[in-house]
């Protein structure tokens, strides 16, 4: 357990006011900057906690067991508090000492951001950033034009660059209604001509990290893969324990368990004790590439174990979901919920089949 029972228990009497509101409350953001969760990787020069991979993969599984939609956001806003590695220390160090910083933003591509000599002009929209309501900054991806033109690579393919803006240059678009993961609040955005620095450009590649924290030697997408599939793997968790413990409430009737419930409540265990495996190897896989530098052989390991877990879990997810009855139907019950937040994750494009 890497949290108290009050911690727990204070995420459960928020959480459902939470959902309601569509954007966590003040009271779990309040929990989340006394424990800096959004700062997991941010380096302790700038007062983060500089966990590493597997340390910051347990915590974000953990919050997901007690709510998806919390979980998630932890992990997405922290993997964009990340980029403290990859911005000037100057600007880090101005940026990320300040209290109840969070960065968010989109990993899409759109958009333009039109170079001069001093300064970029960004225009365009985003999708799904992540926290937008609580996000001080919001980060995004751009492609770079010069005197109208889109400049390219020398391979010939379109330039982007990745930026961070300030949250008073951005119009928050209130688009996000999903049937999962509704805390999220993972709103689109938009700006409209805002002058930016030319350091306000980041790239985050190793190659041009800012920082010596093990975190930041890691291809991105690698690390993106890993925090992203503990998200799945703790919902999940919690899944099997809600529709277990619904079996078991069941099994009273002797002639039920009898007929159905011994049948299902082994079938559960099965899957349970399937997704265990899959954990333990993936938990060895982060541990190995402790030892830096990742090779592409390991890169093409975890991207197939990830894909492979999330693949198991959603299938799993759906052929479960009938031995809920007509709980798993009603909005309010856990079933319910951790069935919607799945579905909804299991949108995100990283992982995605």
């Amino acid at each position: 357990m890497l949290f108290d029972i009050t911690v727990q228990n204070f995420i459960k009497d928020n959480v459902d006011q939470a959902i309601v509101e569509k954007t966590l409350s003040p009271e779990l953001l309040a929990l989340v900057y006394q424990h800096k969760w959004f700062n997991i990787w941010v380096p302790k020069q700038y007062g983060g906690l500089e966990l590493s991979l597997t340390e910051g993969c347990d915590l974000l599984e953990a919050l997901s067991y007690e709510d998806g939609g919390l979980g998630w956001t932890v992990t997405l806003c922290s993997g964009a508090n990340m980029f403290a590695g990859f911005i000037s220390a100057d600007d880090a160090q101005d940026i990320f000492t300040k209290p109840n910083v969070c960065w968010g933003g989109s990993g899409q591509i759109s958009g333009k951001a039109h170079i001069y000599d001093d300064h970029y002009l960004l225009e365009g929209v985003w999708k799904y950033a992540t926290g937008a309501p609580h996000l001080t900054h919001f980060t995004l991806n751009a492609w770079v034009y010069k005197d109208g033109l889109q400049v390219l690579n020398d391979d010939g393919t379109p330039k982007f660059c990745s930026f961070y803006v300030n949250r008073s240059d951005v119009l928050i678009h209130y688009d996000w209604d999903t049937f999962g993961l509704e805390v999220t609040a993972s709103h689109s955005f938009s700006l409209d001509g805002v002058k930016v620095n030319l350091n306000q450009s980041f790239d985050i590649s190793p190659s041009h990290k800012t920082s010596d924290a093990a975190v930041y030697d890691y291809p991105f997408d690698t690390f993106a893969e890993c925090t992203l599939v503990v998200n799945y793997i703790g919902m999940f968790r919690k899944y099997l324990k809600v529709l277990e413990d619904h079996l078991l409430v069941k099994s009273q009737d002797a002639a039920w368990y009898s007929r159905k419930g011994k049948q299902q409540l082994h079938d559960c265990d099965l899957v349970g004790q399937h997704l265990d495996k899959m954990r333990v190897k993936l938990k060895r896989c982060i541990e190995r590439i402790a030892d830096l530098p990742i090779t592409k052989e390991q890169q093409m390991e975890i991207t197939t174990l990830t894909k492979a877990i999330v693949q198991f879990i959603i299938a799993e997810t759906a052929r479960l979901f009938p031995y809920a009855g007509i709980t798993g139907a009603q909005r309010d019950s856990l079933i319910n919920r951790a069935f919607r937040n799945l579905y909804t994750a299991s949108q995100h494009a990283t992982l995605s089949q």
